[in-house]
């Protein structure tokens, strides 16, 4: 899996980059979780600061184009996002069961 970032913006009113990037690998489409690893990785930043928005692929190739964000801090990423965004991008094993008291 190869990624490469199109477009590194930073967002001084919401404190995070966001951030346009292709991926292309082989067989597969590579899940939301390697996704962020690699892009992680990549920017030597926290992975639990960064969110995978979106990831779109089109039939037949091996190529897909996606949108992530990057938080300076927790606390405005908990803010600013919605909660099934945030539930989408949990770290496996780092979700908790029952919060609901």
């Amino acid at each position: 899996m190869d990624i490469r970032i199109l477009k590194d913006k930073k967002n001084a009113l919401l404190n995070r980059r966001e951030l346009d990037f292709v991926v292309k690998y082989e067989g597969s489409t590579p899940s939301r979780s390697d996704i962020r690893n690699k892009l992680a990785a990549m920017l030597n930043a926290p992975l639990e600061l960064l969110v995978v928005q979106k990831i779109k692929t089109e039939y037949g190739m091996q190529e897909g184009k996606g949108y992530a964000k990057l938080y300076e801090n927790e606390d405005r990423m908990k803010e600013v996002e919605l909660e099934y965004v945030l539930k989408r991008n949990v770290i496996p094993g780092t979700e908790t069961e029952g919060e609901e008291a």
